[in-house]
């Protein structure tokens, strides 16, 4: 029998590995959206943290830790330090008297929107190898993967998922 059989060469340009190229991104965005907050209390998470308390969409702090994938305790530290520091106060939920809403103050809508400019262009500067429409095609299509992709494993609900079904919107 003659080995007339071609193995098919592995393709090694790392710039063809998903990995490598998300890799990549995440440290560019990493390192210009740090630069970005500056000193900012608890740095992109607490501006993830701002952000989802801003939206109105988590009715607790236990939904803003699974939305964000941090630990409920943690969570729980970082919540007293931006009310330490103005940003943010409990108050009671309206629907539900025994629970506390985390809401946003005026200084902390001021940094957020602050802090909102100043990503903006950070990530403008990651993203500058693609054109305005490309941007916009570029983040529709990860919010897609990141909020409509199949949990990988049984156990993996992925973030969007657990705050929908915790809230009682899953589809």
């Amino acid at each position: 029998m003659s080995n007339s059989t071609t193995t098919a060469q592995p393709n090694t340009s790392p710039k063809e590995d998903f990995g490598w190229t998300l890799g990549v991104l995440v440290r560019n965005y990493q390192n210009a959206s740090t630069a970005a907050m500056g000193e900012f209390p608890q740095g992109s998470r607490g501006y993830q943290v701002l952000v989802a308390v801003v939206s109105g969409e988590q009715p607790n702090q236990l939904a803003l830790a699974q939305h964000l994938g941090i630990d409920r305790t943690v969570m729980t530290y970082l919540v007293d330090d931006f009310v330490k520091a103005g940003l943010v106060e409990r108050q009671l939920n309206p629907a539900d008297r025994r629970a506390r809403i985390v809401v946003a103050t005026e200084l902390g809508l001021a940094m957020l929107a602050d802090l909102q400019q100043r990503v903006a262009t950070a990530e403008n500067a990651v993203l500058g190898a693609l054109a305005d429409e490309e941007r916009e095609l570029f983040r529709t299509l990860l919010r897609r993967v990141a909020c409509d992709t199949p949990p990988v494993s049984e156990h993996d609900l992925g973030a969007c998922a657990a705050v929908e079904e915790m809230l009682g919107t899953g589809k």
